[in-house]
């Protein structure tokens, strides 16, 4: 699979997303939609989008008991999407329910589904203080890869930062979707762990998810070019 740039589409409404996405008018990018706008407008935006010809990754980040979570796959699958996930802390048994949800629920090819190791808005010492968790971040993102590999998932969310380790882990193969990319120039935002276009694709990020630095852009599509000469050539 060649590398992806995602662009994460976190509107609040369908006006403003389509009227976004109407600024493409020479490549249909591969995009995200997240819980803002899919708790906002419901499952029809994944159709409509879908339908304009987008790849699309639902980020819901689902977590819950191992049957809910397959059934919530179940429904989710039928929407015909290319990416989803859940978090990595849900265990193994809930991240398998959710793969074996999403196959049965498919009416054609399962979608990719990943798993959310850490965000990367968490810090190291928010982790340890806050969750808990007393290793550090990049043996909990590695063991938390190992588990979602062991439970038959294509890949991790992670930061571009650990590409490399969840690579040595799991294998070239095992791929690896990085958020937190943002250019020196740019407002870090809420995010802690971050790198650039190009940094990630020498880190060997397969995909990355980039927000702010495209969707406030005063040119869109301008700003989506030059990320994906960064990344992808």
């Amino acid at each position: 699979m060649n590398r992806e740039v995602i662009i994460a589409c976190d509107f609040q409404n369908r006006e403003e997303t389509m009227a976004f996405l109407a600024r493409f008018t020479e490549r249909k990018p591969f995009v995200k939609i997240g819980m803002e706008l899919f708790y906002g407008e419901g499952p029809d935006i994944v159709r409509e989008i879908r339908a304009r010809g987008h790849q699309i990754f639902l980020d819901l980040k689902l977590h819950d008991i191992p049957n809910t979570v397959n059934k919530a796959m179940r429904n989710l699958a039928r929407l015909g999407v290319d990416m989803t996930n859940v978090h990595a802390a849900g265990t193994v048994d809930m991240m398998r329910a959710a793969r074996e949800g999403l196959e049965d629920g498919a009416q054609d090819k399962a979608p990719l589904l990943i798993a959310v190791t850490q965000l990367t808005s968490t810090s190291e010492q928010r982790m340890q203080r806050e969750l808990l968790i007393a290793a550090s971040i990049e043996d909990t993102v590695a063991h938390y890869a190992r588990n979602a590999q062991e439970a038959g998932l294509s890949g991790v969310v992670c930061s571009p930062l650990e590409v490399e380790l969840v690579k040595r882990a799991c294998g070239t193969g095992f791929y690896t979707v990085t958020p937190g990319i943002r250019y020196p120039d740019g407002d870090a935002g809420d995010q802690s762990r971050i790198t650039t276009p190009q940094r990630a694709r020498e880190m060997g990020s397969d995909f990355i998810v980039v927000g702010r630095p495209i969707t406030q852009a005063s040119d869109p599509a301008v700003a989506y070019a030059r990320v994906c000469a960064d990344f992808c050539n």
